[in-house]
């Protein structure tokens, strides 16, 4: 049997690989569509998404870059909310992430999946403790 971080490395390659794929008929990274659902969530300002994504700008940097790609799309509004075309292009790639969510958990129960979600918690809580 493979270790943990095998399995963890190996679907995280999967999602990356996978995701891209979803939403290369978008011409959007994966940064860009969490950068567009934030701002669909409530983020009006660059500062805003990048508290909300925190973890992604320590690793990569500010997410102005996205937001601002966003902008010149007509997706984002100067106010920072999401335009017309924005809404409509964030419903249109939401559906297509839920329909990859919903493949990548086919044929795992729901108690199966927060038995999952419940040990991946508690194994970074232990590194976290370390």
């Amino acid at each position: 049997m493979k270790p943990l971080g095998w399995w963890l490395r190996h679907l995280h390659e999967l999602l990356e690989s996978s995701m891209a794929q979803v939403l290369e008929t978008e011409s959007l990274t994966r940064r860009h569509w969490q950068v567009l659902n934030t701002i669909a969530l409530g983020a009006r300002t660059p500062e805003e998404v990048d508290t909300a994504m925190a973890p992604f700008v320590i690793a990569e940097g500010p997410m102005a870059p996205k937001v601002a790609d966003l902008r010149a799309r007509g997706w984002v509004a100067e106010d920072g909310a999401l335009t017309a075309d924005g809404r409509e292009a964030h419903a249109r790639v939401e559906a297509r992430i839920k329909e990859f969510r919903a493949k990548a958990i086919d044929g795992i129960s729901d108690d199966d999946y927060r038995t999952t979600l419940r040990t991946l918690e508690r194994c970074a809580a232990n590194l976290e403790a370390a």
